[in-house]
């Protein structure tokens, strides 16, 4: 009995030893941590108690500086003004209980993960110089209620969808280089209070924030053009810095309805009108359209219905004299006389009023003019003029002669491809620089549409993502079209796959990779971000264009979503082994099909075979036919990869690849997956491998290379 209390203090002492050794913080949240704190530089001025990388550390249970937990759980990492470097962690995805990350007046650099909590409320990264484009997963956090990214060095589009960020209420941008107009999805943001959008390039109008909640909007130096909506003029709007239009707004259309009387009070009181609001609203001051300009339109409705009367009147009264004349003149030779002019100078403007008015013409009864009037007069006055689009102020217009001239007048020495829609030309120009010009055929745009061609350039020059090949410029002249793009000197993921030679060095794992990330980012941004959504419908590995470090950049995006005969066109060129089995049945293009080619894009980049190949054996030809059933046999995998790599490649990272090629090639369109998860997919791919590498050394099929470093996310 006397070991009693030596068996109860070894007990006792061998729980705390357990106690100590688990610690009370969620591990995978000190495992994220752990992360965080590396990509971070280890910074020494927190004071964490970091103990290696065992496991063996305790946010939660210990107190760490900008750490908060709610039991064992971190819920906020609040490390604001601390001297920070680095960069943000992707593993900061695996903090699922946190609600408050704040990382702001630090020098964080590089893009910021693709991922984020879907658990956080608040977000406060401003004042670092993070760059690339904001994660378009943030329009996944349904719970965010502050994001603030202002004074960064963030680029591109506000490629976001705000239809979930229905509890946003403060928005912070401003001072990035954000490009593009602002997206028609924040429509949405219906709690939103306050929006920070100055010093950047945002174009457009601003209409799509007219109906928000706001109290307070600066919208100051950027590239903004129209009119300020009347709904943004009682509240704190700083606007200065921008293009807007001169002159009274055009007043809105018939029906509209009136505008909120108190627009102040109903943005204070968080959009529910109180009694006292409605008790102290002012009607003569905030009334969306002035009593006057009510007054002056009922008055010309008035004045107008007054003159088709009279004129209908007018009319009537010399039917009554002249018809018995007009019935003479129907069956003679077609010499006008003075009567007959008379009555053509007099009917013409009412008929163009009453064309102009339909509502009033609906209700009344009129014959058709006499048939001995000119006919073939009336059909061109009466003809509707169809809207002239305005060239694109970001695009620059080339002469004929100015492209003749860079390209060398399209010869054959400037010619770097041919596609479905045309010729592409390399040109230089005098000022030394470089660009692509593809001449589209008259066949696909005949030369009499130059109007639909404006068209086409002007929703081309709308996509913006560093994936996508930028539209620089437009010709169309004589009846010739031509769109002048940004020029990649490192050519087609098709030359360095199937036309290798000694100037094109194979390409490695990792390189394969980022080109497949890169596609389907591209993809993701035309499916899922652009609205409406464009297919599009040409995707294969000649379209994928590789720049000096080859980041690829997909071309002719959109081209065959604007094109109005498009499907046509590439229903012509099948055969290629990059279409859909159901685009070969329908000859209809869709979101799925383009995820099928992604995929067939996918296998390019592991075996290094063409999508179809009549010089293999009948079994072999058809790419995806050949390979599907091997894609989950490893061994059957390991034997399919690219002889170019020699076996130098992740094994697990080969393997999950291959998962992903298997899901976008399903012959079942439903059963393939959007973009975005393909994203996510190759996003975990990438992760996994760069833990893998720091955590294990190299896990290759071979011997190590000094040139095959882990891709940067």
């Amino acid at each position: 009995m006397s070991a009693d209390p030596w068996l109860m203090l070894m007990l006792v002492f061998i729980s705390i030893s357990t106690l100590v050794i688990n610690g009370d913080t969620d591990p995978n949240d000190a495992s994220a941590l752990m992360g965080l704190y590396q990509s971070m530089n280890s910074p020494a001025q927190l004071n964490w108690p970091v103990n290696g990388n065992n496991g063996n550390n305790d946010p939660c249970g210990q107190s760490w500086t900008g750490i908060t937990c709610s039991g064992n759980r971190i819920t906020e990492i609040k490390l604001p003004g601390h001297g920070l470097t680095g960069t943000l962690a992707y593993q900061i995805q695996s903090f699922s209980a946190l609600t408050n990350l704040d990382m702001s007046n630090n020098n964080l650099a590089g893009t910021l993960p693709y991922q984020f909590p879907q658990s956080l409320q608040h977000i406060n990264l401003a004042n670092n110089g993070f760059n690339g484009g904001i994660p378009y997963s943030f329009s996944d956090l349904a719970s965010l209620i502050t994001l603030n990214l202002g004074h960064n060095q963030f680029q591109q589009g506000l490629s976001l969808s705000f239809q979930k960020l229905t509890s946003l209420s403060t928005l912070d941008v401003s001072f990035n280089s954000l490009t593009g107009d602002l997206p028609q999805t924040m429509n949405s943001l219906s709690s939103i209070n306050t929006m920070y959008l100055q010093n950047n390039q945002f174009s457009g109008t601003i209409d799509v924030l007219a109906d928000l909640p706001l109290d307070n909007l600066n919208v100051e130096n950027n590239h903004f053009t129209g009119w300020i909506p009347e709904q943004l003029k009682n509240i704190n709007l700083q606007k200065s810095g921008n293009s807007w239009s001169s002159g009274p707004a055009p007043p809105p259309p018939p029906g509209t309805p009136p505008l909120p009387k108190d627009k102040g009070s109903h943005h204070k009181s968080g959009g529910h009108n109180s009694p006292s609001d409605s008790g102290s609203s002012d009607g003569s001051k905030n009334s969306g359209i002035g009593g006057g300009a009510i007054a002056g339109i009922v008055i010309s409705i008035v004045v107008i219905g007054a003159i088709v009367a009279f004129f209908l009147l007018k009319k009537r009264s010399k039917k009554k004299k002249s018809y018995p004349d007009v019935e003479k003149l129907d069956n003679q030779p077609l010499a006008p006389s003075n009567e007959v002019h008379g009555m053509n100078s007099t009917q013409t403007p009412s008929v163009i009023d009453l064309k102009a008015f339909d509502t009033s013409a609906a209700a009344i009864s009129l014959k058709p003019p006499p048939k001995s009037f000119d006919e073939d007069e009336f059909p061109k006055k009466l003809a509707v003029v169809k809207k002239t689009v305005a060239p694109p102020a970001n695009l620059k217009s080339y002469s004929i002669a100015d492209l003749q001239i860079a390209t060398g007048s399209f010869s054959v020495d400037h010619l770097l491809g041919e596609g479905s829609f045309g010729r592409v030309y390399r040109a230089q120009f005098d000022d030394g620089k470089v660009l692509a010009v593809k001449k589209i055929d008259s066949s696909v745009l005949p030369n009499n549409l130059s109007d639909d061609f404006m068209e086409i350039v002007s929703n081309l020059s709308r996509l913006h993502h560093p994936n996508v090949t930028e539209l620089e410029g437009y010709c169309s002249e004589h009846g010739q079209h031509l769109l002048v793009y940004e020029f990649h000197k490192n050519g087609s993921l098709h030359d360095f796959l199937h036309l290798p030679d000694d100037y094109i060095k194979p390409l490695i794992w990792n390189s394969r990779v980022k080109i497949a990330l890169g596609i389907a980012r591209a993809l993701e941004y035309l499916h899922e971000v652009c609205s409406p959504s464009v297919v599009h419908k040409n995707i294969k590995a000649a379209n994928i264009l590789l720049d000096a470090d080859l980041n690829p950049h997909l071309s002719d995006s959109g081209l065959a979503s604007y094109i109005p005969n498009a499907n046509q066109v590439l229903n012509n060129n099948t055969g290629s082994g990059n279409d859909a089995p159901e685009v070969g049945l329908s000859g209809q293009y869709t979101l799925k099909s383009d995820v099928y080619s992604f995929g067939v894009i996918m296998l390019e980049l592991l075996s290094g075979r063409k999508p179809f190949d009549s010089s293999r054996s009948r079994f072999e030809q058809s790419l995806v036919r050949w390979a599907t059933p091997q894609l989950h046999d490893i061994d059957a995998l390991a034997k399919m990869v690219d002889p170019a790599l020699e076996g130098l490649y992740p094994v697990k990272s080969l393997s999950r690849f291959a998962d992903v090629i298997a899901l976008c090639v399903q012959p079942e369109p439903e059963f393939r997956p959007p973009m975005s998860e393909v994203v996510q997919a190759l996003v975990r791919l990438v992760q996994r491998t760069n833990m893998s590498k720091r955590t294990f050394g190299t896990d290759q099929g071979g011997p190590n290379r000094d040139d095959q470093e882990i891709l940067d996310m």
